[in-house]
Parts: structure tokens; C-alpha cells; sequence
């Protein structure tokens, strides 16, 4: 359930009475301007509503701003509304309390408590009121933390009564914050100005560290305090539009408001509207642009038929890639607030080169391929008895691949690919591994896998991976197993944004799972991925609303990644659902985080927590470096690897530079002779990319 059903409450009956002491102001007017006089008396019993009348209350509000330079008491409004706490307690009598100058809503077990600590307080600035045809009288409030209140009026009358002023609250506090970011914004130009008007030498100069760090955090807070605030104004006008009514599954998987997270507003630079910089780029999760790390391409090496079947020298992976560092160190700071010092506000994040000691020790292309760990889940979707069975198992699949993808809470930017780079693995999974899962249990006292007897007892799941495009970046993977007559094509183009204080990365594109033994589809999108903190210790988060669809069977799920709110909440938090189309039925809800435990629950009642933590994880088969060719994805980066292993940071950078400067000679070349770049392994097909020999193809 929501945080909005969420709450201490105890006890309470499951009528939805309610009745207001109401005081309030009119929507847009300051709260000096009272409505005291405004009633909603004779509420009846005999309509099951309880209580009665309204009242003015002048003791029970903050004081307000009025004429003559002094502060008057103001009363708030108040009442008792019906708040919906969980499926096991449901509707409950709430006294509720609106401050509309400190701009919350509060809540009490009882009028007698409300001089008490609350039970729960909601703020209101940017929150978004909204209609809802749930239950009788009902509307929903929808804080910008992403706290959600259900609650419910005696009649039409009151709730509209309630819904005016909330939204007077609301609007009051947006317009409030929105005169405090404009005078917020001309204080930090003129900090900026006065430190580049310093001196170039002497006590204190413009390059002064304390200086360059105070500019940087300033310029990322309010940049990150205005998109915010972009985000929120945003979805206030999209709920005064009368197509926006959020439904019952909405409410289900999440707040349907701003989202910091949102893919399109990544990918149409809508993140842009404000200046930006600081040197906490340097933390971006996943690559930044194509012009970080490689301008080139190499010439592509001869075809030579599908390396997916060249397997036989791969041997189990056992090199480990934790990332195990705790932040930035003391000599790299300057390296830091140097490169700062040459960022102007506005800047173009994709235009700035990154230092190399904040690599991940693998490519982008591997980083994907360690998305696939739990192979046997996967391949597990094929023994699905129904279309709804397979469909769920999917999801389950889906919501357990990406803790692994990551190497360590620690948020490091892996290799950018250069074009033409590949990447290869396997994976051999025992057979008897891979059945139904919707009553298996996925706790596991091991993290190990089981290990098959032999070639016979297991299924083989290969994986290629190839950068096909330098502008804009754009990677391709392809799986597939024979034996279960399942594969997966993937394109994904990535895309950086500075977000003030953290750094998002839009993964751009789709996937499709093929299960050809049953004739589906099943086109799925990708989460956008955060760094955070990433002045300290700089750690990962994912975000967005992804999409999972088979139009043959008529299942679909949504997927939220939910990222944290900027007061409370918990992290990596997870919310699904997988719905049946044509009877528009949700067979199964899902909640719980990501790099945790999820819990899922199925339209017959039975329950199933998976826990990520004790999944077993297979290794990848890889073949040896020294039978790998020129542009595979380690054979490349080898040296790179190697001497950041060492910790010896200068000799990684030397042969960075040298991969990047062969790479550019090479590029120049193909330019002179006008010779476009033709991808190995894969082929454009109008928007997407595709494998050149896939199993649907030749099966």
C-alpha cells in the first residue's frame, strides 16, 4: 500500500463521517482574508454521517500577516474527515487541522487530542488536490514528498469545501516559494560575480578552494531547488486540467505528480531550464556522452558468424569488480574544484571531460551483461503454464535484475563504449534450476549457484553486446537460449543531465522478449539511473516509470522505481502491477525495494516475498584475455584496468589517453574517405537496432 494509506492509527470504526469547523481562505488569497463567516452547518445523523455544523475556531491557527505591521491570530480550518489507514482498517474518523500559514494539514485521532503531537502532518506546498471517484465524497492529497492522504467528506458540499481551501493552501505556498527562489537566485549571482571579480593571485584569489566549493554547492542547490519547483508547478497545472483524475491503479503504484525522474523531461531537455555547475558531475552512474572517453571509431573486424556460438574457451569470470572506495579523497579534491572552476552556469553537462579516477572497472557493454545474474529466473518464464503465469514471472525477472547490475553501493561511472566495442558471455544454467516460480521459494541459505553435472543437464544462455553509435551513444545487447527458444534484443541510447546535486541518466530505448515457443512479445522499457550525494559519498538510486506490454496476450505492467523524497521516505523503493487488458483485471501487485526484499501478491490471495540479497548468482562464462580480439570489451580497457587496480591513477589516465588519441586518428581517416561506420553485429531497423542472426530468424 501508499504511505498515503499508511499510518499509526489504531482502533476506529469504518464509518465515513465527517464534519468541519470551517475557517478558511478563498482559493488564491492570503491567509488575512478569512472566510470565518462561511458555513457548513446541519449535516445529519440520519445519514450516517455523524456530528454536525461548522464553526469558526480564532484559537487554533497560526498567526497571520495583517495591516498596520502587527500579527493577528487567525482560525484554521477543521474537522473530522474520514482518512483510509490500510486494507485491514480502512476508513477511520480523523479530526483534521489545516494551518494555512505554515501550509500543513494535520491529523488527530480526536477534536480532544488536537493539542497533542499529530498523528500526521502533510505539507501542502506544491501538493495537488484531486478529485476522486473511489468511494462517495472522496478526495485524494498528494503531498510533494510524495505522501499520498485518502480521505472522505459527509457530502458534496464539504468535500468541495475542503478541496477549495486545500488548494488555496497549496497555491498560496507554490506562489510564496516561487518569489523566495527569485530573490534566492539574484543572491547567488551576486556571490558568483564577487568571487570572479577576485584578484588572479595574492591571500585570496578566485581559484581559492573554500571559494570554488562554495560557489559549486550554491549554484547545485539552487539549481536543484528550482527544477524542483519547475516540477511541481508543473503538476499543478496538469490537475487543473479536466482530463486529470488519478484512478485507483494510480493510486496503487504511486504519486502520479512531479517526477525528478521522468525519462522524456531527460530526453527533452526540459532539465535545462535552469544554470547549473559543479564538479559533481564527475559521479555520473553511466556515461555521460560520447565525447567522454572516445571520439573514434575503429575499423570493424571481419564478420565472422555469430560469436554467440564461439563459446567453447569461455571459462567462469573470476575477476572481482567491487567498487570498495568511500568517496573523494583528500588529493582529489583540487582535481575536483579545478574543474569546477572552469564550469560557467549553463554548461552543457555531455561537454565536460571526466577525471579518471572515478571509472568503474568494466565497460557499460559488461555492466549489462551482470543485469542477467539470475539466468534460471529468466529462463524460468518459458515453463509458465498460462499467459498470465508467464507474464508475471516476467515482472518477478524483471524487478530482480538490476541490484546485481550494480557493483557495490558506491556510485562510479563504468567505460563509455567506444564504437565497434563488443562484449561476450554465457551463462550454462541446470536444468532441473529452471521451472514455475509462483510458488518457489527464492530464499536461499547460499549465494551460490547450483552447478550441473554436465553439458546435457544444463541450458546454454548466450550474450553479444556492441556500441553501434558514437553520435548519439548507443549500445545493443542481444541473448538468447536455443534450447528454451527465448532471446532478448535491447537498444539503448543513454543520455546525462546535471540535477544540482546528483546526476541523471535517461536510458533511452526498449527492450523485446521473445519466447518463440508461445509466440510473444513482451516490449519492456528501462529506469533512468541517479547518483546522489555526490559532494561525500556518491551512491546510486533508480527512478521512473517503466512499461512491460505483450499485445498478443493482452498483459501489461507498469513498474515505478520510486526515488526518495527529500524529507523521510525510504530508499530503492519498488511498486508494480500486472493487469489484464481486455478484463481490465490486476492479477498481481508488487512492493518493496529493488536491492531488497519484494513482496508480491496474486489475484487468488497467495503471497510471495523475494529477497534480491539471497538470490544465487550465476557466473559469467568469458573467454581469457589473451583469446579475446582487439575490441572486446576487456582486451580493450586492459591496461586502463590494470593500473586502476594499482591505484596508480596517472598511469590509467596515460593510457586513456593513448586508447582515446588511436581512436581519433582512426576516426579522422574514416572521415577523409567518407566511410561510414557499418555496426558487426547488429542492424538498424527504422528507430531500433536488432541482432543480424536472431533465433526468430533461424528457428
Amino acid at each position: 500500500m501508499e504511505r498515503a494509506a499508511q499510518g499509526s492509527d489504531g482502533g476506529g470504526g469504518s464509518n465515513s463521517s465527517s464534519r468541519s469547523s470551517s475557517r478558511a481562505t478563498s482559493a488564491g488569497s492570503s491567509p488575512s482574508c478569512s472566510l470565518a463567516g462561511r458555513g457548513v452547518s446541519g449535516r445529519s445523523a440520519a445519514a450516517g454521517l455523524g456530528g454536525g455544523g461548522s464553526r469558526s475556531s480564532p484559537g487554533s491557527a497560526a498567526a497571520s500577516p495583517s495591516g498596520g505591521g502587527g500579527r493577528r491570530r487567525e482560525p484554521a480550518l477543521e474537522g473530522v474527515l474520514s482518512k483510509y489507514t490500510n486494507l485491514l482498517q480502512g476508513w477511520q474518523n480523523r479530526y483534521f487541522v489545516l494551518d494555512f500559514e505554515a501550509g500543513i494539514l494535520q491529523y488527530f485521532v480526536n477534536e480532544q487530542s488536537k493539542h497533542q503531537k499529530p498523528r500526521g502532518v502533510l505539507s501542502l506546498s506544491g501538493a495537488i488536490v484531486s478529485l476522486s471517484d473511489e468511494a462517495p465524497h472522496m478526495l485524494v492529497v498528494y503531498s510533494a514528498n510524495g505522501e499520498m492522504y485518502k480521505l472522505r467528506a459527509a457530502d458534496a458540499k464539504e468535500k468541495q469545501f475542503w478541496v477549495t481551501q486545500l488548494r488555496a493552501c497549496a497555491k498560496y505556498h507554490m506562489e510564496t516559494n516561487s518569489k523566495m527562489m527569485n530573490q534566492v537566485e539574484g543572491q547567488q549571482r551576486n556571490l558568483v560575480q564577487a568571487i570572479e571579480s577576485l584578484p588572479g593571485s595574492g591571500p585570496l584569489t578566485a581559484l581559492d578552494q573554500d571559494l570554488l566549493l562554495l560557489k559549486a554547492t550554491s549554484a547545485a542547490t539552487l539549481s536543484c531547488l528550482g527544477e524542483c519547483l519547475n516540477l511541481l508547478q508543473q503538476s499543478v497545472q496538469q490537475v487543473g486540467q479536466p482530463s486529470h483524475r488519478p484512478g485507483a491503479s494510480e493510486n496503487i503504484l504511486g504519486w502520479p505528480g512531479p517526477k525528478s525522474h521522468s525519462t522524456e523531461q531527460l530526453k527533452n531537455g526540459t532539465f535545462g531550464s535552469l544554470p547549473s555547475a559543479s564538479a559533481n558531475i564527475t559521479w555520473a552512474i553511466l556515461p555521460n556522452s560520447a565525447e567522454d572517453e572516445q571520439t573514434l571509431q575503429p575499423d570493424p573486424e571481419p564478420n565472422s558468424g555469430p560469436e554467440l556460438d564461439l563459446s567453447e574457451d569461455e571459462k567462469s569470470d573470476t575477476e572481482d569488480q567491487e567498487e570498495t572506495e568511500l568517496g573523494v579523497m583528500e588529493d582529489q579534491r583540487s582535481v575536483i574544484l579545478h574543474l569546477i572552476s572552469q564550469l560557467k552556469l549553463g554548461m552543457d553537462l555531455t561537454k565536460v571531460v571526466l577525471p579518471t579516477f572515478i571509472l568503474e572497472k568494466r565497460s557499460l557493454l559488461e555492466m549489462y551483461a551482470d543485469f542477467m545474474a539470475h539466468p534460471d529466473l529468466l529462463l524460468a518464464i518459458t515453463a509458465g503454464a498460462t499467459p498470465e503465469e508467464r507474464a508475471i514471472c516476467f515482472v518477478e525477472y524483471y524487478l530482480t535484475a538490476f541490484h546485481e547490475g550494480r557493483k557495490g553501493a558506491l556510485a562510479k561511472k563504468p567505460y563509455n563504449p567506444i564504437i565497434g566495442e563488443t562484449f561476450h558471455c554465457s551463462w550454462e544454467v541446470p536444468k532441473d534450476s529452471v521451472k514455475p516460480k509462483r510458488t518457489a521459494s527464492h530464499s536461499s541459505p547460499s549465494h551460490e549457484p547450483p552447478v550441473a553435472d554436465g553439458p546435457s543437464k544444463s541450458y546454454k544462455l548466450r550474450f553479444a553486446a556492441e556500441q553501434v553509435s558514437h553520435h548519439p551513444p548507443i549500445s545493443c545487447f542481444y541473448c538468447e537460449c536455443k534450447e528454451k527458444r527465448l532471446c532478448i534484443n535491447t537498444h539503448v541510447c543513454t543520455k546525462s543531465k546535471f540535477l544540482g546535486m546528483s546526476v541523471g541518466v535517461s536510458m533511452i530505448g526498449e527492450g523485446v522478449l521473445r519466447l518463440l515457443e508461445h509466440e510473444e512479445e513482451y516490449v519492456f522499457t528501462l529506469p533512468s539511473a541517479y547518483a546522489r550525494s555526490i559532494l561525500t559519498i556518491p551512491w546510486v538510486e533508480l527512478g521512473g516509470k517503466v512499461s512491460i506490454s505483450c499485445a498478443k496476450t493482452g498483459y501489461s505492467a507498469t513498474v515505478i522505481f520510486h526515488t526518495k523524497p527529500f524529507y523521510g521516505g525510504k530508499v530503492h523503493r519498488v511498486t508494480a502491477e500486472v493487469k489484464h487488458n481486455p478484463t481490465n483485471t490486476i492479477v498481481c501487485k508488487a512492493h518493496g525495494e529493488w536491492n531488497g526484499t519484494i513482496e508480491f501478491t496474486y489475484s487468488n490471495g497467495e503471497t510471495k516475498v523475494i529477497d534480491t540479497t539471497t538470490l544465487p548468482v550465476y557466473r559469467k562464462k568469458i573467454r581469457p584475455l589473451e583469446k579475446q580480439g582487439p575490441m572486446e570489451s576487456r582486451n580493450l580497457w586492459r591496461e586502463v584496468t590494470r593500473y586502476l587496480r594499482l591505484g596508480d591513477i596517472d598511469a590509467a589516465t596515460e593510457q586513456k589517453r593513448r586508447l582515446e588519441e588511436k581512436q581519433r586518428v582512426e576516426e579522422r581517416k574514416r572521415e577523409s574517405l567518407r566511410t561510414p561506420w557499418k555496426p558487426k553485429y547488429f542492424i538498424q531497423e527504422g528507430d531500433g537496432w536488432v541482432y543480424f542472426n536472431p533465433l526468430w530468424k533461424t528457428h
